[in-house]
């Protein structure tokens, strides 16, 4: 079956005349009469008769034509079905966050992504910053949220893209902050400290920072997971530092009392993609909100 010859055959009969069907079809007249008579040879009968100046049916005409608009209407339903599936189809995004990464941070920085016009399926994944560069490098992600550009240890070639960047502040439960005396940040010295792992950028910058101020705080613990450098915060084990930028969500979330800033500490976000020229539409949401975001 020609379904060429069927769409031709199913615009005459539609509209009662070649004429008429070659104006619908852009073709000339001529064309469309030869078609027909190609396709009736094939069915071997005819399927129109010459009533005055119009085509009328004959019994195999009117049969042929119950199964083209059938095939034809199904042929519509297709696609409109196509056309809705493209403008409702979930994009979806693969994120790697990276452990020192605070959570308030990662989800600020993500929250966007879920407010698009279009619907987007966020899937997130945490880990090691080595780890999810491995998860990237092999497509298993779209981008990775870290607080540092790509390490040199690390051999893939991707594309680090700046996001921002915040000071930094110290916060303790509200017990262990009464007992601090002095003022910021003098009563650092012999304080118990947590501390990120070395994995984390802004470990160095806050050792130098201490050093620099002649301040040396009992460190009480290091963590590769920012979430539970603050759980430990929150009971009383030891001060800890978060970016100044979700300080208000570190307060309201842990219970805990922001004792200083220090401004000259800068803690860094990046996002980290395998394409130089960010083309998803929800990374590129991502990036225009944390420069609007993170100064």
């Amino acid at each position: 079956m020609n379904y060429k010859h069927l769409n031709y055959f199913w615009m005459v009969a539609k509209q009662g005349s070649i004429a008429k069907a070659s104006e619908q079809l852009h073709l000339t007249p001529q064309t469309i009469s030869g078609q027909l008579s190609t396709f009736e040879k094939q069915l071997g009968s005819a399927l129109f008769v010459r009533s005055g100046r119009n085509l009328e049916l004959t019994d195999l005409g009117r049969m042929v034509l119950s199964y083209a608009e059938e095939i034809f209407s199904l042929g519509g339903e297709l696609e409109e079905t196509v056309r809705n599936l493209s403008k409702d189809r979930q994009l979806v995004l693969s994120v790697g966050v990276a452990d020192v990464v605070p959570k308030s941070t990662a989800h600020q920085l993500l929250a966007p992504v879920l407010h698009l016009q279009q619907p987007v399926r966020l899937i997130c994944k945490e880990g090691s910053v080595d780890e999810l560069l491995a998860s990237l490098a092999i497509h298993k992600l779209d981008l990775v949220i870290a607080d540092g550009p790509i390490p040199q240890r690390v051999s893939i070639r991707g594309y680090n893209h700046f996001l921002g960047e915040s000071s930094i502040s110290f916060f303790a439960s509200k017990p262990l902050a009464s007992t601090l005396n002095g003022e910021f940040p003098t009563f650092l010295d012999q304080a118990p400290l947590l501390i990120p792992s070395h994995t984390s950028v802004v470990r160095s910058r806050l050792m130098k920072w201490l050093d620099k101020q002649h301040l040396f705080p009992r460190i009480v613990g290091e963590f590769e997971d920012s979430a539970l450098m603050k759980a430990f915060g929150r009971g009383g084990a030891g001060i800890f530092i978060a970016p100044s930028a979700i300080a208000q969500e570190v307060e309201k979330q842990y219970g805990v009392k922001c004792i200083g800033t220090a401004n000259e500490i800068n803690d860094q976000f990046y996002a980290i993609t395998m394409e130089r020229k960010i083309s998803h539409p929800a990374v590129v949401a991502i990036t225009q909100k944390a420069r609007q975001w993170l100064t």
